[in-house]
C-alpha cells in the first residue's frame, strides 16, 4: 500500500510548511504531490517556491502562480489595474526564473489508486470554485479534463482553502486545505491517501485531512514586519483567526 501526500495553497507562509514538513517527514510517504498556489498572500514566496521544487514529485500550477507571473508580465502597462499593480511586489520578490518555472506548470494532471481515477487540479483558473456545500451539479463539472476528452469518477483539488472529503455517485471529490491560508481552523492542512498506486483493482483505501497546528503568531508578525507586503494585515488576521477578510 503507498502513501501519497497532496498539498495546496502554501501563499508565501514558510512557518506553515516548515511544520507540514516535519509532519510529512513522520509519515514518509512515497510521493509528495503539489495541487498549485505555491506564492501570493504571504511574505516569504521565494522560501514556499523553493520548497515545492525540492519537496514534490509532481507539481500543478494555480490561480495565485498564474496572477502573480501575469501581474508582473504587465507591469509596464500603464492600463494596469491598481489592484494588479500592487501584487507586481510578488513578481519581483520572486524573480523572472522562478515565475517562469511557475508558468510552465500544467494545470492538471491524474492518478489511478485502488481502482480509482483521480483528476488532480487545483481548482481557479481551468474550474470554478469548489466549496464542500456545493450541489452535485457543479461539482460533476470538475470530474472531466479541460479538453472535455476524458471523465473521471474522482476528484482532488484545493483553491477552497477548507479541506474536505465527499462521497459522490461512484467516487470522491476531496479537497486538500490550506497548507498556509488555511480558512475555517488556522492550522496547516493537507491529505494523505493509502492505497495500490496504479492498480485498476477496486481495494481498500485511506482518506486521511492532515491538520498540523504551527507558530501562527510567528506567521503573522512575519507578514506584519514584511516592507510593502499588500494588504499584510488582511493576512496576518487570516494566518491568526482562520477568518477570510479579503
Amino acid at each position: 500500500m503507498s502513501k501519497i501526500v497532496f498539498l495546496g495553497d502554501l501563499h508565501g507562509n514558510f512557518v506553515a510548511t516548515k511544520a507540514m514538513e516535519e509532519e510529512i517527514a513522520s509519515i514518509k510517504p512515497d510521493l509528495v504531490w503539489f495541487l498549485g498556489d505555491a506564492v501570493g498572500k504571504g511574505p516569504e514566496n521565494i522560501e514556499t517556491c523553493d520548497w515545492v521544487r525540492e519537496h514534490c514529485d509532481l507539481c500543478l500550477k494555480g490561480n495565485w502562480d498564474d496572477f502573480v507571473y501575469e501581474c508582473y508580465s504587465k507591469r509596464d502597462d500603464p492600463n494596469q489595474h491598481p489592484f494588479d499593480k500592487e501584487n507586481v511586489y510578488f513578481g519581483r520578490q520572486l524573480g523572472e526564473e522562478r515565475l517562469n518555472w511557475l508558468y510552465s506548470l500544467p494545470y492538471e494532471s491524474e492518478i489511478l489508486i485502488s481502482g480509482l481515477r483521480f483528476r488532480l487540479v487545483h481548482g481557479r483558473p481551468t474550474d470554478q470554485l469548489l466549496q464542500g456545500y456545493d450541489g452535485d451539479e457543479k461539482f460533476a463539472q470538475s470530474f472531466c479534463s479541460i479538453d472535455k476528452k476524458t471523465q473521471f469518477d474522482s476528484l482532488i483539488c484545493a483553491d477552497s482553502h477548507r479541506p474536505y472529503v465527499r462521497a459522490m455517485h461512484e467516487g470522491y471529490a476531496i479537497n486538500t486545505g490550506s497548507v498556509g491560508n488555511s480558512i475555517g481552523v488556522p492550522r496547516a492542512h493537507g491529505l494523505l491517501i493509502e492505497g495500490d498506486l496504479d492498480s485498476e483493482k477496486i481495494s481498500p483505501i485511506r482518506f486521511t485531512i492532515l491538520s498540523v497546528p504551527y507558530d501562527n503568531q510567528r506567521a503573522a508578525d512575519i507578514a506584519i514586519a514584511t516592507e510593502g507586503l499588500p494588504m499584510k494585515e488582511s493576512f496576518a488576521k487570516e494566518v491568526l483567526t482562520g477568518i477570510y477578510s479579503r
